[in-house]
């Protein structure tokens, strides 16, 4: 992609995550997007269908990012991925604003179904990695470790993450193992 072009999506991307922060989204309009990106109105249009689309390719790129940065490195038999979980946190934590932001405004359940999605695919990879699913229904079990740890992010982001992202690594993961080992 021409690098001008790139340079105006992203410019037009952290004016709208900008104005996101400051006020609720249904009060956002293109025009205050174009001014605060430096962009004409028409520049907007020509990357985003309307301000419904710039929000989807918002959360799509956040939680891209989110789950490039907390992927698991290297092959691991261990379901807990402390070190995933450590950097999903801190991830998290530094990104506490855009999160916070979209898991209590009127579009976080786009958000969150999102996010649950994302969660999905990242249990069901290291489900495939251990032996925790002999007697257990795996459809089942991908379900509850997202839901739950979905469920615990989304309430450490709204009580304003009163625990550092290295100590929720620890805690859920912890909670993980002790699983684990209730299954041996």
């Amino acid at each position: 992609m021409d690098r001008r072009i790139e340079k105006s999506r992203q410019a037009i991307m952290d004016a709208f995550t900008k104005l996101m922060l400051e006020k609720d989204f249904e009060k956002i309009t293109i025009n205050e997007i174009a001014e605060l990106a430096n962009v004409n109105r028409g520049t907007v249009y020509s990357h985003y269908v309307d301000i419904f689309d710039l929000l989807n390719q918002c959360i799509e790129n956040h939680i891209n990012k989110l789950f490039e940065t907390c992927q698991s490195r290297g092959n691991t038999t261990d379901i807990s991925c402390k070190d995933s979980l450590g950097r999903t946190f801190t991830y998290l934590e530094k990104h506490a604003f855009f999160y916070s932001k979209m898991l209590t405004s009127k579009s976080a359940t786009a958000f969150r179904n999102r996010l649950h999605a994302l969660m999905v695919k990242s249990v069901e990879e290291q489900l495939a990695l251990s032996s925790l699913t002999k007697d257990v229904n795996q459809e089942i079990m991908v379900q509850y470790f997202a839901s739950a740890t979905i469920g615990v992010v989304e309430w450490w982001v709204t009580h304003s993450m009163p625990y550092p992202a290295e100590y929720m690594a620890e805690q859920l993961s912890s909670l993980m193992e002790r699983y684990q080992n209730m299954r041996a």
